[in-house]
């Protein structure tokens, strides 16, 4: 007569289990998408740049009803960064912790965003996240912000909205706004087919490899990775490649996407492969999903990608679909 109350408390049980299970899989926190009225700060935490280079951007975030805030290291410049650490991280800091400015977006990349991290206190942030917008450089920050397992947002900056082109755009609008973000890419004769389903993380290759080993390095592990790059020297994607080959960071991976590889460079004696053929070299023995020529990185179809969501990564021979959940 007992055993019907025993079979409840098991089904109980199995389904806090479950739920359990499904959290700590799910444990990343988006910040709230983006409405009509909702302010957006526009600053640089690298390389200097002046207010008449970003207006492009300014308009367009204007034109789909946002207001812009810009921040006090647009035109500020001490040698190649847009005012010193300090000046970078104060505006950084003061925009992180304003309640009325809803995302902060990147006017620019380069080099520097690394020297600005650890001055940052995250507090107010944690307790009420906002979207950080960029690419490039700001891969410090997407990874640094995951540890903390809250997303963030992979996309053009300031200074790309000029060049962007149409569909990547929209991606970033369809991003900030929280509506259906969906990828159907055609097939490339290096993708490994597969389908996985795993968080996103990544960015440029470049500043990942330069965070291993610090704090802000981001726990691929289960994870998909997109990687993307430029200005790179042949040898150099090798060598950053095999690094993370051999620290053990390809290790469990579900997928990766190979984003732009850009203007890449070669010695006076040759490498003698090209850097999609150089990764294809180190990762091909990985039984996981893996696409290439991903429209995204330092090309003017950088499409959105939203960095610690949950996605679906299907590679056939037809195409590669990447889905966010």
């Amino acid at each position: 007569m007992q055993r019907p109350n025993q079979f409840k408390l098991l089904f109980t049980l199995l389904t806090l289990l479950h739920f359990l299970t499904f959290y700590a899989q799910n444990k990343l926190i988006m910040p709230e998408y983006l409405k009509k009225g909702d302010t957006v700060g526009i600053l640089a935490t690298a390389r200097k740049i002046d207010l008449a280079t970003i207006e492009p951007g300014i308009k367009l975030l204007e034109s789909w009803g946002l207001k812009v805030v810009i921040g006090k290291t647009i035109g500020k410049e001490q040698n190649q960064l847009a005012g010193a650490d300090w000046q970078r991280a104060t505006d950084f800091q003061e925009m992180l912790d304003n309640p009325t400015i809803k995302a902060i977006w990147a006017a620019k990349g380069g080099y520097g965003t690394v020297r600005i991290v650890d001055r940052i206190n995250f507090t107010e942030f944690k307790k009420k996240p906002k979207w950080i917008i960029g690419f490039s450089d700001i891969t410090v920050l997407h990874s640094h912000i995951n540890n903390m397992d809250i997303g963030t947002l992979h996309a053009i900056m300031a200074i790309s909205a000029k060049t962007a082109t149409p569909e990547a755009i929209e991606s970033f609008r369809k991003a900030l706004f929280g509506e259906k973000l969906e990828y159907h890419i055609p097939a490339h004769p290096f993708n490994k087919k597969g389908k996985a389903q795993g968080e996103l993380v990544g960015g440029n290759l470049s500043v990942l490899y330069s965070i291993q080993g610090s704090k802000s390095a981001v726990d691929m592990k289960g994870k998909i990775l997109f990687l993307e790059d430029l200005d790179e020297y042949l040898y150099h994607i090798d060598r950053m490649m095999m690094n993370l080959k051999r620290n053990g960071s390809l290790d469990g991976l579900k997928g990766i996407v190979i984003g732009g590889m850009t203007s890449m460079n070669d010695n006076d004696i040759p490498w003698g492969k090209d850097a999609l053929e150089i990764i294809e070299d180190v990762v091909k023995d990985l039984k996981i999903p893996i696409a290439y020529n991903f429209p995204a990185g330092h090309i003017k179809d950088n499409r959105a990608l939203i960095l610690g969501k949950s996605v679906t990564l299907d590679v056939n021979d037809k195409e590669t679909v990447l889905k966010f959940e």
